[in-house]
């Protein structure tokens, strides 16, 4: 139940740009779009079935009403996580950064936000506004709980919504991803070493730990020979622990790939190359190369008469002409055609580069200088490898 404590890309669309139908429009909340996700329904139906026997039992002569009871506290737990994550848009807000909008979840919630710069203490202050908000609730809860005659319904959804926020907040401020208190982990490393990236991988390590002492914790009733812990706090343990180590791993991921985005560069990455005029003969692309000392790992990019890379000499295709016929043998016929708007600046870098190439048909790139002279070929092949991790960058 934590909604990100850093701008992230807005969430909720197909790759045509759609809006996937994933729950039900609920309308928005200050200009915010909120949704509830059609796996709300399971943890619903988990606290009415779970829930409704405590009620009938504490009120015998309730009768069906205990299910409605029951249903009441889902909807009062689901208003407590909608207060969380519009705790995290506001204070997001308050810093400029547009939120896409909050989906209501299985787990709680997320909320989605535009890509904008941020610090490591704005990351914080979003990240902890949702446990914040949960522990007001607590505190309001609480009030009302004393207020009401004990023993009644009213006071048993008043004290039961009190615990609910109190163990959210509470739990949401833990020092790990997924979970709002991973911020404080990765906005500590990120002032220490002035890398967010760091910071995201150092808090999902936090948050896995988080899982297994939970997990560890659920299990301690076997461990010390009591036997196994009871079904229903056996399931829930292992789907937090779960739900926390999945959610730390797909931090850890991110935080990783975003340090290789960082070292990611077109000028970098690009095979040398040459620029040749494509109205050039075999026998001057054959010449050329020789005069450049131009050896396999150099490419032969056809150039039109403004300058526009329009093709790849393919050296196979190169080798296979005849010498006799070298000479009355255009470029372009040995030629790779590039896609239109195939010309990366050789200083793009990091995630500008990446979109910009999945906007590109085909699978190679002109790389050129300030001045429009061709100085590599990147591929797409490369582009993948460094986002993996591998060594070799053109394989």
């Amino acid at each position: 139940m934590s909604g990100p404590g850093a701008p992230s890309p807005a969430e909720g669309t197909t790759g045509t740009g759609r809006v996937r139908n994933d729950g039900i429009p609920l309308g928005r909340i200050f200009a915010v779009p909120v949704t509830l996700a059609w796996s709300w329904f399971l943890i619903a139906a988990f606290i009415v079935i779970s829930f409704g026997p405590v009620v009938a039992y504490q009120f015998p002569g309730i009768g069906a009403g205990a299910w409605l009871v029951a249903f009441a506290y889902a909807v009062l737990l689901l208003l407590s996580v909608l207060a969380h994550e519009l705790a995290h848009a506001l204070s997001a807000r308050a810093f400029g950064w547009p939120s896409s909008r909050i989906v209501l979840t299985l787990w709680g919630g997320h909320t989605s936000f535009e890509t904008m710069p941020t610090s490591a203490g704005r990351s914080l202050v979003v990240a902890l506004a949702g446990p914040a908000a949960n522990l007001a609730l607590a505190g309001v809860g609480a009030a009302v709980t004393f207020a009401l005659p004990a023993g009644t319904v009213a006071w048993l959804l008043a004290s039961v919504f009190t615990v609910a926020n109190l163990f959210v907040g509470v739990f949401n401020v833990l020092p790990g991803l997924p979970l709002d208190g991973g911020r404080i982990v990765e906005s500590a490393v990120w002032r220490a070493t002035g890398d967010q990236d760091r910071g995201t991988v150092a808090a999902g390590w936090a948050g896995r730990v988080i899982a297994v002492v939970i997990l560890v914790v659920v299990l301690w009733p076997l461990f010390v020979g009591r036997g196994l812990p009871s079904l229903g706090t056996l399931a829930i343990g292992v789907l937090i622990a779960a739900f926390l180590w999945a959610g730390a791993s797909a931090a850890i991921r991110s935080g990783r790939l975003r340090q290789r985005l960082g070292a990611i560069s077109a000028g970098r990455l690009a095979r040398p190359a040459a620029g040749v005029p494509a109205s050039a003969s075999v026998a001057q692309l054959n010449a050329l190369a020789r005069d450049l000392r131009t050896g396999a790992g150099t490419e032969l990019v056809l150039v039109d008469d403004r300058g526009v890379p329009v093709a790849v000499a393919d050296r196979d295709a190169l080798a296979a002409v005849p010498f006799e016929r070298a000479a009355t043998t255009g470029a372009v016929a040995v030629g790779r055609p590039l896609a239109a708007g195939a010309v990366v600046p050789a200083v793009a870098e990091g995630h500008q580069l990446v979109q910009y190439l999945a906007r590109l048909a085909g699978s190679e790139y002109a790389v050129i200088d300030a001045r429009g002279v061709v100085v590599g070929l990147l591929t797409q092949s490369a582009v993948l490898t460094a986002l993996q991790g591998r060594t070799d960058p053109w394989s």
